[in-house]
This record gives structure tokens, C-alpha cells and sequence, in this order.
């Protein structure tokens, strides 16, 4: 009985709310529902008052034929129809025009062939599905909806007998004459108390007119999401979303209150998501500032496009990092120039800090100390990662480049939601959901991408992050906030994100605009991180329930020197206490404090750790960059004076010096050159950092000596096309290798 015609879907939230009941393409609200997702009272109130002996009859009622033949042609009185439900249905599925002889004659017929192919519960179905009910509003389905905002299965008797004696006269007695509808719906109430005595009780209820809505009143919530529903499941007439009515309307309020007050900073569009991440359904979806707003093009979903994340990469950095053990919370990183071939990354303020620690490097999202990290991967790097969590699209890994541990990519809020759930789901990958969750459920399995210490780690430490905006200082503690969040800002201030875990749910936040115009306003920390703690402080108020859990997880809390972020040595004055992932996490001895003999008479250190007349004093050995960097800001440190001048090469003895560094080329880096024959203008600059008690270092590619040059100073290179390991030396035979590329291009 559908065939050739189109239907309405109804769009649900996650507790059976109406977000949207759309229009069939012909412009009718027509919804097509089995009969036992519909009340049972709409059916028998329709049967009682419409064709009482619809279970017996044929098709046709030859007795209620014969009478209203003898009323309407004989007797010349009240024009009556005789039409059982078969035969409406026949004139409705049809269209046939039943006024005359001929049409009732040709309606019969139909109705006599629609009994012969159909049993009586598909043919009250389809009367119910297709049955008038006023305006463009078809169906007992549509009808409850648009008229009373209920699914049919929430139907209540009142509205039942209502929805029962309109299709006889839908125009008149949805929204013309009432006092026709209240008096039929008493007649029809009189029959059914006669049936079912149980219901006098609700007698002075039909004496009432019904409060009626009318189709301009459906909703249209979280319009965005439930136009990508539809798009995804077509041909389902009802659709149960993850979507909560409740945390939409909120999302939505607080986002328009930001807007409002953030216009005069050039701030105008927006989009945010709520995902609560243990069933990874989609709470809240915001895509635009203004679904109806042209000028910022409203219409376009910014959750979906492609935008860069900026900063909001590097938790990944340092969670890989950590699960290859390379590092802990409290190892210290360079914050130093450097350069990565031809990139030289520099940081959000232009400065250089000098040593920093992990956690503190990702919480002030400083960029080289992410770089150094990114290029300690083993070959399991970042752009590997993203790979395995099947981020699309994606360009050949040589596109990016360095530049991808500082956002150099493009990706979509729902990505990026689903690489945030990583950390809370213990390091499993799990795709977003737009359907209702059953009851009693289990999540998809998911993929393993971090191991779940890394990841309760990385969290933990985006958790030292401090709030934005306007936040009560004392409601956030380091370490012990409920919220694990990190900002990102691309570059030239396109893209400004806030993207964390606040309780059960990941809330990711973007500000910019579609059209990829920057405005120096969007920066993520200032444009982006007020809103996502107001949604979270509203989410607070509703009472969202803080979740972590680090049972049976594989980590301890051990001390390392308060300095170095190394295992203590005996010489370390001060100690603090680190998550460390046992078998896993570096067990380094710190190489910053050492203990040298000094020269009593001179002062100067000695030139043996035999010699007689010292003492033994213990100082700090900083690499050469860092100890530039302290230097240049006035900062003192306890630094190993110089051997006395009778000193020579052979004769120093070192106390556990370290190794020089190459800094420049980056690590993973392929240089190019013409292939003209004639020789390259171009330098490669080689840079290393070396011991506090070393001044320069020696260059060797393969086993061909080049030069020298002083630490930190650059010694170039013209490149040759070929594969070579290019090594720095200091005068103590202590070395640092890596692998130099260059390839011919025309």
C-alpha cells in the first residue's frame, strides 16, 4: 500500500523527544508506522466510530449501503457516505471521487480487491498511515506529533478519540468549527464507556477543547546533526539519536551568550561537540554560531570540515613518547632554537625558556620542546599514529613533514573527538555514535593505539592545565582538576581550538571562520578556552559526574631529580616524585649534578681526580644551548669553573660528561638538489650542543673528516646527492650519529 508514495522521518532524541519531523517530497507530514508501534486505543477508538464492523464485513457493509442509498437518492435527506474503512482507504490510496454513482461504484470495487490481497490488521495500518487528519498532516503517526508532540505510542485516550473523528472532517474540525469536534468526540466517548465502563472516570475531560499545535511549532533542534542523521539512514521512518534535548538547549545557550558578547572582537562563528566518551555518543553538536545566518554561512557543519588543529596535536606527541619510553612527566626537554632543515620552529611568544619539563613544555604548549619529541619517535611517529586511527584525508607522509607536530595537518572536530576519547577510554580508539545506546549495550571493541598507563599519564598531565576566562581559582587545583583539556591556534590565527575531557564527556570547541580568514582574536587559549569552561561549568551545575579511574594500571609514583628529571644520582640536592610506567619509563642517571675537584690554592678545577690539594664540590653541567639561554636571562648557575692551564687534553679526566647533540638537521629530514651538474648554492647548516665543559665539535660524514666548528655555531655544507651518516665528535671521543639523505630533483 506504499508503493509510489514518499513519507516523513521522525528524528528523536536520546529520551524519545521530537528534534525534527520532516515533510514528504510531495509536502505532506506522512509517516508510515507499523500498527504496533502505534497505541492500541488509536485503532479501536477509529474502528468504533469509523466502521464498527470492520473484523466482519468484506469490504463493504451492504446494510449501511442500502441506507444511505435510501437517505441521500430517496428520501432526499442528510448525504451519507456508507463508506467502511477498506473503502476510504480505497479512495485515499487511489484517489478516487466517490460523489457520484459511478466513482462509489468504482470505490466498492477497489475496496472488494484490497480485502482479497490484504488481511484486515495491513489494511487498518495503512488507513491509519494514510487517513486525513487537516492541513498537510496525514497519518495517526504525523498527526500525534504535529498535534500533540507525542509519539502514537505515548497516546493518551483523550487524544486517541480526538485524533479518532477527524479524518470523517478533517478541515473543519482540526482548526474550523471545534464545537463539531468536541460534540463527535462525546458521541465517541459515550460508545467507548459503553465498551470500556472503566473509562466514565475521564468524562469531564471531553468536555474540554484539546490544546492543538499546529505544524509551524515542530521543532527543528541540533539542526546539523540531524541533517547528517538523515543523510545516513534514509529510509527509517523514526530515528533514535545519542543526541540529549537537555545538554543541546544548554550548549546552545551558553554558545549564543559568548557570541553575543565576543562580536566586537571579531569573533562570529563557532562550533562545539559534547561526546560522552564511555558509549562515544554524540550528547550535543553545535555546527555553526547560526544555522540561519547566510552571512557566516551558517548552514555549513563546522564539525565536520577540515580545519588545522594547531597545538591540540602535541598530547599525542607526548603520549607516544611516553609509551616507547622516552620520557616521564618530570624529564627535561630543550627549549632551545633549533632547526629541522630548512623549518626553524619557533614559540607562540617568540622566546626560548631554556630546560623545561615534559608536562610543563605540553601544558605552555611550547612548539621546539614538541618538535625534539616529535623527532625522538621511533618509527612509529605521529603521522603513523594518525594512520592507525584512520584520520582522513591524509597526504603522503614527505607532504608534512616536521610541520605536522605543529598541526601542519588537516582534520575534523569528529576526529579530533575521537582521538581525545583515547586518553579516558585507556588508549582505545572508538568511532563517534549518532544512535541511542540500548540498554545494557557493550561499546564496540575499538583499537588499541596507546597502552593505558600512557594515556591515564598524558591525561593527568593536561590536567595541570590551568582555566580560561573567568574560572574561580580556587575550584582548580594542578593535577586534581576534572578537566584535562589543551588548546591550539593554527597558523595565522585561522583556527582557535579548546578540545578536553570535563567528566564523562569530551567537549571540543572551534572558533574561526568558514571562509578561512584569520583575525588575530582567534587564539585558542583567549578565543576558544571562556566558552568551553563555561559549557563546563554549566555542565557542572547540572550535575555532571567526575570519572577517573587509574585501578589497575600499571604505574608509580617514584622520585627523580628535582633538576635533570633523571633518576637521582648521589650528587642531586632535591628530589620530586613522577608517574613512572615500571620496565618502561627511562631509568637514566641525571647528568646535570656532578662532583669535580677543584684546586683549593687556584680555585680552578683539577686536572686529575687524583691530584692532591682539592676538594670535592659538586656543580651543574647544562648543555651548551642551555646554558646560553640562562646567560642571556640574567639567570645564575652553579657552573664547573675551567681546568687550571697546566692542564692538558690527555691529562682531564671528565665526571660523567654527555655526549654532543646534533640539532640541525632534524632528525627524518630528506634534503633535495638540482641535478644541473653544476655545484649547489645551497647550505645545509650542521649544529650540535655539547657538554658544559666542551667549546666545539668535530664534523665526519661517513668516515671523511669536514671540520670543525664551536657548539651552537653552524658548519655548512654544500649537499651532494647520496645516503651518509653524518657523526659530531667532541675532543673526549663522545659522539652523536644520524643518517643525512639527499636526493636528485630536476
Amino acid at each position: 500500500m506504499k508503493q509510489g508514495l514518499t513519507f516523513s522521518q521522525a528524528v528523536y532524541d536520546d529520551k524519545g523527544k521530537l528534534l525534527r519531523l520532516t515533510v514528504s517530497q510531495d509536502g505532506k507530514y506522512r509517516i508510515w508506522l507499523p500498527i504496533s508501534k502505534q497505541s492500541p486505543l488509536i485503532a479501536e477508538a477509529t474502528l468504533l466510530y469509523e466502521d464498527r464492523f470492520f473484523r466482519w464485513h468484506p469490504g463493504v457493509n451492504p446494510a449501511s449501503l442500502v441506507r444511505a442509498a435510501w437517505q441521500t437518492y430517496v428520501a432526499k435527506g442528510r448525504r451519507l457516505g456508507a463508506s467502511t474503512i477498506t473503502m476510504q482507504l480505497a479512495r485515499i490510496r487511489y484517489g478516487i471521487d466517490s460523489r457520484s454513482v459511478s466513482g462509489k461504484l468504482h470505490q466498492i470495487l477497489k475496496a472488494l480487491q484490497i480485502e482479497m490481497h490484504y488481511s484486515k490488521d495491513e489494511i487498518i495500518e495503512a488507513y491509519l498511515n494514510l487517513a486525513p487528519y487537516g492541513l498537510n498532516v496525514e497519518g495517526a503517526g504525523a498527526a500525534s506529533l504535529v498535534y500533540f508532540g507525542k509519539r502514537p505510542s505515548e497516546i493518551s485516550l483523550y487524544e486517541a478519540l480526538t485524533l479518532a473523528v477527524v479524518p470523517q472532517d478533517p478541515a473543519e474540525r482540526m482548526f474550523g468549527n471545534q464545537r463539531e469536534l468536541l460534540d463527535a468526540r462525546r458521541s465517541l466517548f459515550n460508545k467507548w464507556a459503553t465498551r470500556h465502563p472503566e473509562a466514565r472516570d475521564q468524562e469531564t475531560f471531553m468536555s474540554t477543547l484539546p490544546v492543538i499545535s499546529r505544524p509551524a511549532d515542530l521543532p527543528f533542534k541540533a539542526p546539523h546533526f540531524v541533517f547528517d542523521v538523515l543523510s545516513r539512514l534514509r529510509s527509517e521512518p523514526e530515528i533514535f539519536t545519542s543526541i540529549d534535548s537537555g545538554l543541546q538547549d544548554t550548549l546552545e545557550r551558553v554558545s549564543r551568550t559568548y557570541m553575543g558578547r565576543s562580536r566586537k572582537s571579531g569573533i562570529r562563528n563557532m562550533a562545539v561537540m559534547l561526546v560522552d566518551y564511555r558509549t562515544m555518543e554524540i550528547k550535543a553538536l553545535l555546527g555553526s554560531a547560526d544555522y540561519f545566518d547566510d552571512a557566516i554561512q551558517g548552514q555549513v557543519d563546522g564539525t565536520s570540515g577540515l580545519r588545522s588543529p594547531g597545538s591540540t596535536i602535541k598530547p599525542f606527541i607526548y603520549a607516544l613518547a611516553i609509551d616507547q619510553g622516552l620520557l616521564h612527566p618530570m624529564s627535561m626537554l630543550h627549549d632551545s632554537p633549533a632547526n629541522f632543515g630548512a623549518y626553524s620552529p619557533e614559540n607562540f611568544d617568540n622566546k626560548f625558556i631554556g630546560p623545561i619539563k615534559v608536562k610543563d613544555a605540553l601544558v605552555r604548549s611550547r612548539n621546539v620542546p614538541a618538535m625534539n619529541v616529535a623527532a625522538m619517535l621511533g618509527e612509529r611517529g605521529i603521522y603513523e599514529f594518525l594512520q592507525e586511527a584512520e584520520v582522513e584525508p591524509l597526504m603522503d607522509k614527505s607532504f608534512y613533514g616536521m610541520a605536522i607536530a605543529m598541526g601542519g595537518i588537516e582534520i575534523s572536530m569528529r576526529q579530533m573527538v575521537e582521538l581525545y576519547s583515547i586518553f579516558p577510554n585507556r588508549g582505545v580508539l572508538r568511532h563517534l555514535n549518532f544512535l541511542r545506546q540500548a540498554p545494557g549495550q557493550r561499546p564496540e571493541s575499538g583499537k588499541r593505539l596507546l597502552s593505558p598507563e600512557a594515556s591515564y599519564i598524558t591525561m593527568q598531565m593536561l590536567s595541570e592545565n590551568p582555566p580560561a576566562g573567568d574560572a574561580v581559582p580556587s575550584q582548580w587545583k594542578p593535577g586534581k582538576s576534572p578537566v584535562s583539556w589543551k588548546t591550539g591556534t593554527s597558523f595565522s590565527f585561522r583556527d582557535a581550538w579548546s578540545i578536553g575531557i570535563a567528566g564523562p564527556y569530551v567537549l571540543a570547541v572551534w572558533v574561526g571562520n568558514f571562509d578561512g580568514s584569520g583575525n588575530p582574536a582567534f587564539v585558542g587559549r583567549e578565543a576558544a578556552g571562556p566558552v568551553f569552561f563555561e559549557i563546563v561549568d554549566a555542565l557542572r551545575a547540572m550535575g555532571m559526574v567526575q570519572v577517573s579511574d587509574n585501578q589497575r594500571l600499571d604505574i608509580k609514583e617514584v622520585g627523580v631529580c628535582a633538576v635533570s628529571g633523571q633518576m637521582p644520582n648521589q650528587h642531586c640536592p632535591r628530589t620530586v616524585k613522577t608517574s613512572f610506567i615500571p620496565g618502561k619509563s627511562p631509568i637514566d642517571k641525571c647528568t646535570i649534578h656532578r662532583r669535580v675537584l677543584i684546586d683549593k690554592r687556584t680555585g680552578l678545577r683539577a686536572c686529575s681526580n687524583t691530584a692532591r690539594g682539592t676538594k670535592a664540590e659538586v656543580y651543574e653541567f647544562w648543555p651548551s644551548d642551555l646554558l646560553k639561554i640562562f646567560r642571556l636571562a640574567g639567570i645564575p648557575r652553579r657552573t664547573p669553573p675551567p681546568y687550571m692551564p697546566s692542564c692538558k687534553d690527555k691529562d682531564v679526566y671528565l665526571a660523567d660528561g654527555i655526549a654532543p647533540k646534533i640539532i640541525s638537521p632534524g632528525r627524518n629530514v630528506e634534503f633535495s638538489t638540482r641535478a644541473s651538474g653544476s655545484p649547489s648554492s645551497e647550505k645545509v647548516a650542521f649544529i650540535a650542543v655539547t657538554d658544559a665543559d666542551m667549546t666545539e665539535v668535530h664534523w665526519f660524514l661517513d668516515e671523511r673528516y669536514l671540520g670543525r666548528s664551536e657548539s651552537r655555531t653552524p658548519f655548512y655544507w654544500s649537499p651532494k646527492p647520496g645516503r651518509y651518516v653524518l657523526r659530531a665528535v667532541d675532543f673526549m671521543g663522545r659522539s652523536d650519529s644520524m643518517e643525512l639523505v639527499v636526493s636528485v630533483v630536476n
